[in-house]
C-alpha cells in the first residue's frame, strides 16, 4: 500500500460558500471583465458588478416565486452564459443546482427531477420543455418551469427577464439573507452520475467540496491566471463537474471566460476569443492531432507532417532528459515556422496551457503537444471527488501520468491497486442512498474503482478500472485502456473497445472516424459515395485498421494484444447511446449491442 499527501497551499473560511465569490469580485474589482457572453454575434464583456446585479435580479426572481431554501432547481441546458448566471443565482437564492445534460432522455429526466424532488427548473429551448412536458405529469414536486430562449409570442419571456421581472419588488437584502444562511457545509448541487451502468446516483456536494479545492488550485495553477488579460473558452458540457469546477475556478479568479455551446463552431469561436487555456478531454485532443495528420495527408504533406510530430515529441522528451541538443533545436525551429505555429493558431494563438481530464491522455500525446507548445496539465478525478483530485503542477509537469494530489488532498493505492482518495474535495455521499455511500467508503477513503501506480514522488498514473479488467481464459489480466488510447490515436479511427472476457485471446470492436473516412476514401480510390458498411470486408480499409491495430499492440505484451478486430458499421457516440456525455464507453451496452459482432470474431 503507497500513500501521499499535499499540505493545503490556502485557508478558506468555514463559513464560506460560493456566493462569497461574486460579491467580493464586484466588491475588489467591480470593473473586471469575468465573462463574455455572444450578443448579435459579437463578444460582449460582463464586468463583475454587472454579473452581480444580473445574478441577484434572478435570485430575487427564484425567491419571489417560492424557492426556498435548501430547494433543488434543475438546469437543463447547453454551455453558455446563461448557465453561469442562473448556476450562482439559485445558488443566491438558497437553493441547490440539480444539473441535467442537454442531451438527456425524457426517461433520464423524469429520473433526475423525481429523485432530487425538484420544484423548478429551467431549460433551454422549445425541444427541452417539450421533453420535460412529456413527463411532467409524473413529478409531483415540480412548481415552476422557465426557459431561457425566448418564445415565438412576445409574452414569452426568456427566464432571465421573467425572474427579474418577478422579483423587481424584492431588496437585494432578501438575497443577502439567503446568501447568510449558507455555510461551508450547505450542500451547493446534486451532480446525477451519467453512469456506465445502471440508475444515475445523485452525489451530493457542499459549498465547501467546490470552494476548498478551487482556491488550493487556484495557487497552485498561478502561471495560468498570471498572464496578461487571462481568459478560457469553456466548451465542455456545465453539467458535468469537469466543467462546473472550472467556471467556478475562473469566476474565483477573475478570468474572463466565454462560453460555446456548439462544438461545431468550436474552431471559429477559438480563433475569435484567443483563449490563453482551455479545458478538454483527451479525445478532444486525439481528435486535433488526427484531424490535422489526415489533412497533412489529403494535402501531400504526410511525410512532414510526421517528422514534424516525431520533432515534437523528441523535443518534448529531451525537456525531461537534460535538455536538447543543438540539431533537434534547429529541427525544432524550423517546424515551429512550417507546422507548429499553425496548430497553435487553431487555438486562437495565445494558449501556452491546457488542462485535460475525464479519461488519461497517453505519453505520446503529452509530448506531442508540448513539443508544438501547448503544454497540457493533465489531471484525474470523478463526480465524487468535486472533478480534479490529481493535477500535474506548471513546473514540473510530469507526462503520462495525471499529476499529484491536489493541495490538502490525499491519494492511497490499496493492496490490490484501487485509487482511494480523502480530502475536502470528498463528496458527503450519494442522495437517499445510504447503502450506496457506505459502499464507496473504506476507513474514510472513498474508493475510486480506478486502478493505479503511485510513484516515489506523488505522480499518479491510472492504469485502469477495476470493472473492465479483462481476464482472458488463459487467465491474463488485460486492462482495455491502455491499447484503446494508442489505437484511438489513428487517424481513421473513431471508437475502440477491447473485449476477451473469458475468451481464448483479446480482441476489439472498432469504429471509423466519419470526418476522414472520406478522405481516407479518395486517397484509396474508392467511390466517394460508399459507406462503411459497403467497405466493411475491403482489404485496404481493412489493412488500414490493422496498421492502428499494429501500433496499439506495441503499448502492451504479446498476450494482452489485439489478435482480431471487427469493423462496425455505425459510429459509438453519445446520441447512439454508447457514450456518456464526457465521452467515455457505456461498455456493458456496447457488448449487449454487438454481442453477434464479438461471437462472429471468436467463431471457429
Amino acid at each position: 500500500m503507497r500513500e501521499f499527501s499535499v499540505p493545503a497551499l490556502a485557508e478558506v473560511p468555514a463559513e464560506g460558500n460560493l456566493t462569497d465569490i461574486i460579491r467580493t469580485n464586484a466588491t475588489e474589482a467591480p470593473h473586471a471583465p469575468v465573462l463574455s457572453r455572444k450578443v448579435d454575434g459579437r463578444w460582449r464583456d460582463v464586468t463583475s458588478a454587472e454579473f452581480l446585479v444580473e445574478v441577484y435580479a434572478a435570485a430575487k426572481g427564484l425567491i419571489a416565486s417560492g424557492v426556498g431554501p435548501g430547494d433543488r432547481v434543475g438546469l437543463m441546458s447547453r454551455t453558455r452564459y446563461e448557465w453561469c448566471l442562473f448556476d450562482f443565482a439559485i445558488w443566491c437564492a438558497g437553493a441547490v443546482t440539480v444539473p441535467i445534460y442537454e442531451t438527456s432522455s425524457a426517461e433520464q429526466v423524469e429520473w433526475i427531477l423525481n429523485d432530487s424532488e425538484a420544484t423548478a427548473v429551467i431549460v433551454e429551448s422549445a425541444a427541452h420543455e417539450a421533453i420535460l412536458e412529456s413527463v411532467r405529469g409524473n413529478l409531483s414536486e415540480l412548481k415552476h418551469v422557465w426557459r431561457i430562449e425566448q418564445g415565438e409570442s412576445a409574452d414569452d419571456g426568456t427566464a432571465e427577464a421573467v425572474l427579474a421581472a418577478a422579483g423587481a419588488a424584492l431588496p437585494d437584502s432578501a438575497v443577502e439573507e439567503r446568501c447568510a444562511t449558507l455555510t461551508g457545509e450547505s450542500i451547493a448541487t446534486l451532480i446525477y452520475t451519467s453512469g456506465t451502468t445502471g440508475r444515475p446516483k445523485g452525489c451530493v456536494l457542499t459549498h465547501s467540496n467546490f470552494f476548498v479545492p478551487t482556491t488550493n488550485l487556484i495557487a497552485l495553477l498561478e502561471d495560468l491566471f498570471s498572464v496578461k488579460d487571462p481568459s478560457c473558452l469553456l466548451f465542455l458540457p456545465l453539467a458535468h463537474v469537469l466543467g462546473r469546477e472550472l467556471h467556478v475556478i475562473c469566476m474565483q479568479a477573475r478570468v474572463r471566460t466565454g462560453h460555446c455551446p456548439d462544438i461545431r463552431q468550436l474552431t471559429a469561436e477559438l480563433a475569435e476569443f484567443k483563449p490563453t487555456f482551455v479545458l478538454a478531454v483527451p479525445r478532444v485532443f486525439e481528435k486535433v492531432y488526427n484531424t490535422a495528420t489526415a489533412k497533412a495527408e489529403a494535402d501531400g504533406k504526410g511525410k512532414i507532417f510526421k517528422a514534424a510530430a516525431d520533432t515534437a515529441i523528441a523535443y518534448s522528451e529531451a525537456l525531461d532528459a537534460g535538455g536538447p541538443g543543438l540539431v533537434l533545436k534547429a529541427k525544432h525551429a524550423l517546424f515551429d515556422k512550417l507546422v507548429y505555429g499553425k496548430l497553435r493558431a487553431a487555438l486562437g494563438g495565445r494558449c501556452e496551457f491546457s488542462v485535460s481530464g475525464g479519461a488519461p491522455l497517453g505519453a505520446r500525446l503529452g509530448h506531442f503537444y508540448r513539443g508544438i507548445g501547448l503544454t497540457i496539465l493533465e489531471g484525474y478525478g470523478l463526480t465524487e471527488s468535486t472533478a480534479a483530485t490529481a493535477l500535474n503542477p506548471t513546473k514540473a509537469v510530469g507526462i503520462g501520468s495525471v499529476g499529484v494530489p491536489i493541495p490538502g488532498s490525499a491519494i492511497r493505492i490499496a493492496d490490490d491497486g484501487e485509487i482511494l482518495l480523502k480530502g475536502a474535495n470528498v463528496f458527503q455521499g450519494y442522495w437517499k442512498n445510504d447503502a450506496a455511500t457506505a459502499d464507496a467508503f473504506e476507513d474514510g477513503w472513498f474508493r475510486t474503482g480506478d486502478l493505479g501506480q503511485l510513484s516515489d514522488k506523488g505522480y499518479l498514473t491510472v492504469t485502469g478500472r477495476k470493472k473492465e479488467i479483462l481476464v482472458t481464459a488463459g487467465g491474463k489480466n488485460v486492462a482495455p485502456a491502455v491499447i484503446e488510447d494508442r489505437i484511438r490515436a489513428h487517424s481513421l479511427i473513431s471508437e475502440c473497445m477491447v473485449v476477451g472476457d473469458a475468451r481464448p485471446f483479446v480482441a476489439a470492436l472498432v469504429t471509423i472516424d466519419p470526418e476522414t473516412f472520406p478522405r481516407w476514401k479518395e486517397q484509396h480510390g474508392k467511390p466517394a459515395d460508399a459507406t462503411v458498411a459497403d467497405l466493411v470486408d475491403d482489404p485496404d480499409l481493412n489493412a488500414s485498421v490493422q496498421e492502428a491495430i499494429d501500433e496499439g499492440n506495441k503499448a502492451v505484451s504479446k498476450a494482452e494484444g489485439v489478435k482480431k478486430f471487427r469493423i462496425l458499421t455505425i459510429n459509438f457516440s453519445e446520441e447512439s447511446g454508447h457514450l456518456t456525455p464526457s465521452l467515455k464507453l457505456k461498455r456493458n451496452l456496447v457488448m449487449k449491442d454487438f454481442a453477434g459482432d464479438v461471437e462472429n470474431i471468436y467463431a471457429g
